[in-house]
């Protein structure tokens, strides 16, 4: 087992793997069973997938940026029981006459409620929808929140019926079925064909690399040339700096006083990132009730 590795890769997503695929291949390339990943992807899309290594796994679930940007390839005119491409078509439509404005016009923003599909991960009573669904069943399912930020249409062919959305969100959106409830709107029904994500939790495309890369740099031993640094995925938040005495308490689980935090606003933040004399501690809330620094998750590397 690769101890020594600790961090964020960026891993761009191929088709035809699920989430947990990819962390069961990058398991075999960096002989490690500690990884977590940020923002499941269905096993159509690809793009980008902030996998946390080592002691950073305990970052999932903290993360201060879960915005999430989408390019989704559509065809107007079906539905399928999986509101994509992949499942089985049940009814065709005719689509003439639909333009890029009706498309937009029929995309809501901002905080919507929305259907998780039955083709999904989401569990109930124990089961995944998807199992269920693969028997023939369908279950009534609660309506979620979920925040659309943007949505643009970039293009749409009216003879194919074949467009394009660039989709900005927050997490837990369901990509398939916005389309799907947006050819519900329309009238003529719509699945998605494709999807690829270039942005989540802070980091884009730029940064990712495919398993084949990965793989390559494990064979030269240079995996730590492409870990980004646990603290990139706190980079949007206020900076709390401690002194080496603040640091040892802080270290040892010990609560420090907001009162000696009083050259920043500190009661009015909900989470904070933490530097030592040492670098990247982690993250900490501030506690209006005990008047305290509480330790929200320590990320260091331990000592």
């Amino acid at each position: 087992m690769n101890s020594n590795l600790n961090g964020i890769l960026c891993v761009d997503k191929p088709a035809g793997f699920t989430s947990f695929d990819v962390i069961a291949k990058l398991r075999g390339i960096l002989k490690m069973k500690r990884l977590g990943h940020a923002g499941t992807l269905d096993p159509i899309a690809t793009g980008v997938l902030p996998v946390f290594v080592g002691y950073a796994t305990k970052a999932c679930g903290i993360l201060p940026d879960e915005d999430k940007i989408y390019i989704a390839e559509f065809q107007l005119g079906k539905i399928s029981d999986t509101q994509d491409s992949t499942g089985k078509i049940l009814e065709t439509h005719d689509f003439t006459g639909i333009s890029k404005q009706d498309i937009l016009n029929s995309i809501p923003t901002g905080e919507i409620m929305q259907i998780p599909p039955m083709y999904s991960a989401v569990s109930v009573n124990g089961k995944r929808l998807y199992e269920l669904a693969r028997e023939g069943k369908e279950i009534e399912r609660q309506a979620r929140p979920v925040f659309i930020k943007l949505v643009y249409c970039t293009g749409i062919n009216p003879e194919t019926g074949k467009g394009t959305l660039e989709i900005h969100c927050g997490k837990g959106t369901y990509v398939r079925t916005l389309i799907h409830d947006m050819g519900k709107t329309l009238g003529c029904g719509a699945i998605m064909t494709n999807l690829r994500r270039s942005y989540a939790s802070g980091f884009d495309l730029d940064v990712c690399y495919s398993l084949e890369e990965i793989q390559e740099f494990a064979n030269q031993n240079n995996i730590s040339n492409i870990m980004i640094p646990i603290e990139k995925a706190f980079s949007s938040l206020p900076v709390v700096r401690l002194n080496a005495q603040q640091t040892k308490l802080y270290r040892n689980g010990v609560k420090l006083s907001l009162s000696q935090f009083d050259n920043i606003n500190i009661k009015f933040k909900s989470q904070y990132a933490v530097y030592g004399i040492d670098g990247f501690l982690g993250t900490a809330l501030p506690d209006l009730e005990q008047n305290c620094l509480r330790i929200e998750r320590n990320l260091c590397e331990p000592k």
